[in-house]
């Protein structure tokens, strides 16, 4: 979802260049010098307001995250969290996700989140979307062998869409829940925002862990 623009954001993101990375392509490779400890790196694909990232950022502080957005509004509101956490472990790209292969080398990243991305309904987006095969093939470049892929969304077409297209890829599933929050272990599950406004409606939460093939 497109946001309203805020002048604040982009000077925000400018006068924080210690949490927040515009040019991710300098790093590739050197991503671990960002933190103040070198950790397993997992990362956010479209983090939206923050929320989810920097949450789980506080919730594990023996790994680093990374979230990447590409709107410069929704990066702006997530690093004003950060700022008010200041957390060590956690870092900010404002960039277009879909050229992951140029920001992260192989073997790179420990995981990779995608949290109520676009579903892109129409046939003719249908390679827009966050589990097309073009993208799983970077998220394989870029994982490490034992890496996973986590994927949460209300739209029950894109996680259809998202069971075929990493079962045709290949990729081995770890646990599907058709309900996330009529489950036993909802109590461990970091919400993003899109995620506590659906689920306080009583909108069915999807959720997926897979993994790809030695």
């Amino acid at each position: 979802m497109r946001l309203r623009n805020k002048p604040w954001a982009k000077p925000l993101i400018q006068e924080n260049p210690q949490y927040v990375v515009t040019d991710p392509a300098t790093l590739r490779g050197n991503w671990q010098s960002r933190f103040e400890k070198e950790q397993p790196l997992y990362i956010e694909i479209g983090m939206g307001k923050g929320r989810f990232i920097v949450e789980m950022a506080k919730k594990y502080p023996e790994r680093n995250f990374i979230g990447l957005e590409m709107q410069t509004v929704a990066t702006g509101i997530a690093l004003k969290k950060q700022l008010e956490a200041k957390l060590p472990n956690l870092q900010l790209v404002c960039a277009n996700g879909s050229g992951l292969t140029e920001f992260f080398e192989p073997n790179e990243v420990s995981g990779i989140y995608l949290n109520f991305s676009d579903p892109w309904p129409k046939n003719r987006n249908e390679k827009r979307r966050l589990t097309y095969k073009s993208f799983l093939t970077q998220y394989e470049e870029v994982m490490q062998a034992d890496g996973h892929l986590e994927f949460k969304t209300d739209n029950r077409g894109l996680f259809e869409y998202s069971l075929t297209s990493l079962n045709n890829y290949g990729m081995v599933f770890d646990q599907v829940w058709l309900d996330l929050h009529q489950t036993p272990d909802v109590e461990d599950n970091v919400m993003t925002e899109y995620e506590e406004k659906f689920s306080q409606k009583g909108q069915p939460i999807y959720k997926l862990e897979a993994h790809f093939k030695a």
